[in-house]
């Protein structure tokens, strides 16, 4: 099948993308957000083709996968057809409701010809999906290997613009963590962190890295900690898992159903997850073997075949 998609988040669509179909990704001349085109720093298949708005036109197209609320009237207006009229459509919510955690409608909510397929079975729970037919594909990762070293007594975590997002992805609790464990804070726009904490450099390090480079990086951390308040479940958190990282996390969102017994620890409890993170970087031994269950549990759960096979099944079902 020849499926339109756009290059919104590059992590879950380098795991979409290994399917067995032709993708047109759009591009524009100044790649912005509508543009992006093949991805840069994540590696793509030949199947992956960009199109320009223009070659959409003509292109033949089977399923359009939808992603951020204007996409709709973008597709209709780039391809002349209608997504769920025309042509088969899906629309991947990959977020919690952002402005209420259990009253917010979701853009799809008043139509029921696309479905809204959710990335985790909490964000489908949370969201007032109205009318709309909802469907769950949990995540899929390629998985980096089993990397974990864990020589650095360091704490990794994993968060883009962490200043902006603030006590969304618990910003605001690092400089606690701090105290338990010196931080490796790796994403986008994470310079300047230390000193918007307050924290001496060498406490809460900062590094934007490409991927191949970052999961070796992180994967020298001795244990992985997740802050997060109210995000989806983040995909660094499944990514740490597959490195064979022993994981400390918050238990909000999704967060108890990735991370089992024997992984690492998850509580609300601030003094348990700092004891936790003191305790992983005291022992190595019980640390390595955290790490190993959450690894097992990661391939179980988020594996790239297991979420090939759930898109498969549901292209199939949308465009029979």
């Amino acid at each position: 099948m020849n499926i339109l998609v756009w290059h919104v988040h590059g992590s879950w669509l380098t795991a979409f993308v290994q399917g067995p179909h032709t993708y047109l990704v759009p591009v524009t001349g100044d790649r912005g957000p509508d543009g992006l085109g093949r991805a840069v720093t994540w590696d793509w298949p030949q199947s992956v083709r960009e199109r320009t708005p223009e070659e959409l036109r003509d292109c033949d197209i089977d399923l359009m996968v939808l992603q951020r609320p204007h996409e709709p009237d973008l597709a209709h207006r780039w391809t002349g057809r209608r997504p769920g009229v025309d042509v088969p459509a899906v629309y991947v919510e990959h977020n919690s409701p952002d402005e209420s955690p259990e009253r917010q409608l979701h853009p799809m909510a008043g139509q029921s010809a696309i479905p809204v397929v959710h990335v985790t079975h909490f964000n489908r729970l949370m969201w007032d999906n109205g009318r709309a037919p909802t469907e769950v594909v949990e995540h899929g990762i390629i998985d980096p290997g089993h990397l974990y070293t864990g020589t650095e007594r360091r704490a990794a975590v994993v968060v883009n613009e962490p200043v902006r997002r603030g006590r969304t992805t618990g910003t605001d609790l690092l400089p606690r963590f701090a105290r338990s464990a010196p931080l490796d804070a790796f994403g986008m726009r994470t310079e300047g962190l230390a000193g918007h904490l307050g924290l001496p450099p060498g406490r809460c390090r900062t590094r934007d890295l490409p991927q191949h480079e970052l999961h070796r990086e992180m994967a020298r951390c001795r244990v992985y900690l997740h802050p997060v308040r109210w995000t989806s479940l983040g995909l660094s958190l499944l990514e740490a898992m597959f490195l064979g990282m022993p994981v400390v996390a918050l238990d909000t969102t999704e967060a108890r159903e990735a991370i089992p017994e024997g992984a690492g620890v998850v509580s609300n409890r601030l003094d348990v997850l700092e004891d936790a993170v003191r305790a992983f970087l005291a022992d190595p031994g019980p640390a390595r073997r955290a790490g190993v269950a959450a690894r097992a549990a990661a391939q179980a759960r988020y594996g790239e075949r297991r979420f090939l096979d759930g898109w498969e099944r549901l292209i199939k079902e949308v465009t029979r």
